[in-house]
């Protein structure tokens, strides 16, 4: 919960008594690999904050081919934030790529911080504001750049994700296939 804690204070102020009602406000909960956190579909459930494991966004194509656009690990949020403040059925999943233990907030509690925490919505807006442009960072140079470079990007932008997480999902987030994935490791070495 301390790593939620310094994470949070990093983008405003709070007494010992706001944060001991926000941490009165959290639930631990664990996740298998695999199981989501929020299903495509449905209305998200949670504001999450990653203490042990990795997640990732995906989605189906008109294809029906599996399309992994995100991930997030350790030390960050995970959420839907459009949809879970909205309460909107989601379009993606995230999913447990490994097995994963978070601090979750539900609707009604997040709200009640808002509602309770004078500066709440300021630092919830420079917290998007920082996770947002933070995938755009890492997302940008995919679109512009060879299979080999994307892959070079990958691992500096995840450096601690490459041995766990399955290379089909690496490849997905690419935008490249297994196979050709394989290939470039390959010469890499």
């Amino acid at each position: 919960m301390e790593a939620m804690i310094n994470l949070i204070l990093q983008f405003g102020d709070l007494n010992k008594q706001q944060i001991d009602f926000l941490l009165s406000k959290v639930e631990v909960l664990e996740l298998k690999r695999n199981d989501y956190l929020s299903e495509a579909g449905k209305v998200p459930r949670y504001v999450a904050f990653v203490l042990e494991g990795v997640f990732r966004f995906c989605y189906y194509n008109n294809k029906s081919e599996e399309i992994t656009h995100y991930f997030v690990d350790e030390g960050n949020f995970v959420v839907d934030n459009e949809k879970f403040e909205s309460q909107i059925a989601a379009s993606e999943y995230i999913q447990a790529v490994t097995d994963s233990k978070v601090l979750v907030f539900n609707k009604k509690d997040w709200d009640e911080i808002s509602n309770t925490i004078l500066d709440w919505e300021m630092i919830k807006a420079k917290i998007v504001k920082k996770c947002l442009t933070l995938a755009m960072e890492r997302r940008s140079p995919l679109v512009s750049e060879d299979a080999t470079t994307r892959y070079l990007s990958f691992i500096d932008a995840f450096p601690n994700l490459i041995n766990r997480i399955p290379l089909s999902y690496v490849a997905s987030y690419l935008g490249v296939t297994q196979q050709s994935l394989s290939r470039i490791r390959r010469n890499i070495r």
